[in-house]
């Protein structure tokens, strides 16, 4: 029987041990979550891709290009269309907080707008990087992947005089008035343009970079001022609808038209001697380099630059044969 007793010791002691040792552990506090909860587990496989518009060919590159190249780095990938409206901007980013998204790769639908939505985001530990278009915040998402809108209209300004001529009258179709890319490409522009005072603009009106809404726009301007000499538009999907316009009116012949994007309809008019120029931004980098991004912060990586320029150039006819596919041809 005595030999019972040290085994009996022993066993009091370890479970006197253990029930000391839960007692020590700091308890979570009220509300927290679970540990396992914590862990980057399923949730980091998965990117939203939340564009403003899927109604433009070159958005649809964007959005296509930045789903691809997370689906290529072993994400899955889901392509959100806002369709140029802040309140289902607003209900996808319910959706993909709720649902446990690792990251957003994101072109918004207001400059102002849209921070409320990246910050819900951030401070549901989603990290966001914006694409082509930027959100007026410095510190809601991570890194924002920019197209360089004024160097490349001062560029088309210079251009614009070269071709039109120091006098003349011409119309500038602005693109979304929320949209810091309008500002920043009509600022470049006149930065350029305004030094000629014998080049009148005689209407600056919003079509919203929309190609209907372009020639829709163009057409009524074209009533009260029939004898311009040159359209200036804030995007190609805009540049495409004014030479409808022109070609109704019978004027595409005596009209130059100039746009921004590189969209590959409108290089192709480049090369045709329909469109002016246009300003190629190369969609593919900005989108390939949001989902690169986005993987090193998944990865760990924290150290990201706030806004990151993307170099752009201008295409015109003399140089039209080095674009295509929304980019430089290998």
């Amino acid at each position: 029987m005595h030999s019972c007793y040290p085994t009996r010791i022993l066993a009091t002691a370890s479970l006197l041990l253990g029930l000391l040792f839960t007692a020590c552990k700091p308890s979570a506090p009220a509300g927290s979550a679970p540990a396992d909860a914590l862990k980057p587990a399923a949730k980091s496989m998965r990117v939203a891709v939340v564009v403003s518009t899927l109604n433009n060919p070159w958005f649809v590159v964007l959005a296509e290009t930045a789903r691809d190249r997370a689906k290529e780095l072993g994400y899955e990938a889901t392509i959100f269309d806002s369709q140029n409206d802040p309140a289902k901007e607003s209900q996808h980013f319910d959706n993909l907080i709720s649902s446990g998204y690792g990251a957003v790769l994101f072109n918004c639908t207001d400059a102002k707008g849209s921070i409320a939505n990246v910050r819900r985001a951030k401070a549901a530990g989603i990290p966001v990087f914006c694409m082509d278009r930027e959100i007026e915040a410095n510190d809601a998402a991570t890194s924002q992947i920019l197209s360089d809108n004024y160097s490349g209209c001062v560029a088309l300004g210079q251009y614009f005089v070269e071709q039109v001529g120091e006098k003349g009258k011409y119309v500038e179709l602005l693109g979304i008035v929320a949209d810091t890319n309008t500002w920043n490409r009509s600022k470049g522009f006149h930065s350029v343009v305004d030094r000629f005072p014998d080049l009148k603009m005689v209407s600056q009106q919003s079509a919203e970079f929309d190609r209907s809404k372009a020639l829709e726009v163009l057409e009524s301007i074209l009533q009260s001022n029939p004898d311009i000499d040159a359209v200036f538009c804030g995007n190609d999907a805009m540049a495409m609808g004014a030479y409808q316009a022109l070609l109704a009116a019978g004027k595409a012949s005596k009209v130059k038209v100039f746009g921004f994007d590189g969209d590959d309809d409108v290089v192709r008019s480049v090369a045709d001697g329909k469109i002016t120029a246009t300003v190629m931004q190369f969609p593919k980098t900005m989108a390939k380099t949001a989902a690169e991004y986005a993987d090193k912060y998944l990865k760990g990586e924290r150290n990201f630059q706030q806004r990151v320029p993307v170099a752009v150039e201008l295409v015109t006819r003399s140089n039209v044969d080095k674009f295509g596919d929304y980019g430089r041809k290998p």
